[in-house]
């Protein structure tokens, strides 16, 4: 019988050592062992050149692995890794394959192990999350369909500054479409990049956004001035749910990758704006989504055709509405009394749809803001909460 696995490296030594008395042929040695005469020339070959330690057990594992990784992928990967540091294997792999034109790189499951193996790999750490809540918000139906914008959280630059990043990405192909350093927040700075964006290409259907200023108010619909300008120029405001970044989770995930330029951060605006850059070109241009095939945002966004002229439309209203100015201390006359809306809306007309009654729904252009009560003189937000009458 062949050597048993427990005592195999004790068998092989008695056998050379019952070799070298001399007392058996080699023939009837190999028999009364139960191995054959090439695996005893093996053996004995191998004592004659390295003595005891030449019995050991040695490895049955092949030299080669027809699907090991060359080493010129693994430096590949391990360049690119060092160029993007919070890339994992999919995005890695994909990126080598478009830029080196290469039809086979690895498994994605490969390039981690080589992250992993190198220290370059930290596992995951798995948290519960909420179930989502569906809200009644716009599709990602196409490029241009919603813009999403937000101010990513604000950190200290190397001078001890606050930078307030702002971003606005394209829904659908998350093309980053601006990504801005400022000091502080302003409606003046906001404006201005939205128009940039604008004219560089065209206007979006709709524009997503948080609850903060300059996006929201504390007035009626939550209306802002930002939000105002947008709708005069044709295009739908939107706001998340108070807490719920999730309903804007595209663009808070292009966020958490945006972490990257903060650390460590530039010293000034000027030289974090530079990291900016080169982020926003590297974001749009190399960087796979996994969400588009592993394709790059810059080669599926295209832009609106909906052309930026600058002209904003004043709201148009049927001709079963009624229309009131809202003044400059943001009430409009009912029966020639004055009831408060909003200071925000000053200067605009809105329209006014019965309902019931004496009863009406106002509207800004499309955005239905609540509901007034001739009888009363009371408006009643869309949310529910009244408004009073200021004399």
């Amino acid at each position: 019988m062949p050597f048993e696995t427990k005592s195999a490296v004790q068998e092989k030594q008695k056998f050379v050592q019952e070799w070298l008395s001399g007392k058996w042929c080699f023939s009837e040695l190999c028999e009364r062992h139960g191995i054959s005469r090439p695996t005893g020339y093996k053996w004995i070959d191998r004592f004659q050149r390295e003595g005891i330690a030449g019995l050991e057990e040695r490895s049955r594992a092949t030299n080669a692995h027809h699907n090991a990784v060359s080493k010129k992928i693994e430096k590949l990967i391990l360049e690119c890794r060092s160029k993007h540091p919070t890339w994992g294997g999919k995005k890695l792999v994909a990126w080598i394959q478009q830029k080196k034109g290469l039809e086979r790189v690895c498994a994605v499951s490969t390039a981690n192990e080589i992250l992993r193996r190198n220290g370059l790999l930290n596992p995951r750490k798995v948290h519960r999350r909420t179930p989502p809540f569906r809200e009644p918000l716009g599709e990602y139906g196409g490029c241009n369909s919603v813009w999403c914008m937000d101010y990513k959280g604000w950190f200290l630059l190397g001078n001890g500054k606050q930078c307030h990043p702002l971003t606005i990405t394209d829904g659908f192909s998350r093309y980053l479409l601006r990504c801005r350093a400022f000091p502080r927040i302003e409606l003046g700075s906001t404006r201005q990049i939205c128009e940039g964006a604008f004219r560089e290409y065209g206007l979006p259907d709709r524009i997503r956004s948080d609850n903060g200023a300059p996006f929201g108010s504390v007035g009626i619909a939550g209306l802002s001035a930002l939000a105002i300008w947008w709708i005069k120029l044709g295009i739908v405001p939107e706001r998340i749910a108070p807490g719920r970044p999730d309903q804007n989770g595209r663009h808070e995930r292009m966020h958490l990758t945006m972490n990257e330029t903060e650390n460590p951060p530039g010293y000034d605006l000027a030289r974090q704006q530079k990291r900016f850059n080169e982020f926003r070109r590297c974001f749009n241009e190399e960087r796979p989504h996994e969400a588009l095939e592993q394709k790059t945002p810059a080669t599926v966004y295209r832009a609106s055709k909906r052309i930026y002229t600058g002209k904003e439309m004043e709201p148009e209203y049927g001709l079963n509405m009624q229309t009131r100015k809202v003044q400059i201390r943001g009430e409009f006359y009912w029966k020639s009394e004055p009831v408060f809306l909003s200071e925000t809306l000053r200067g605009q007309t809105i329209g006014l749809a019965e309902i019931a009654d004496d009863r009406w729904q106002i509207y800004f252009g499309n955005l239905a803001l609540g509901t007034f009560d001739g009888k009363t003189m009371k408006v009643v937000h869309k949310e529910g909460a009244k408004r009073r009458r200021r004399k």
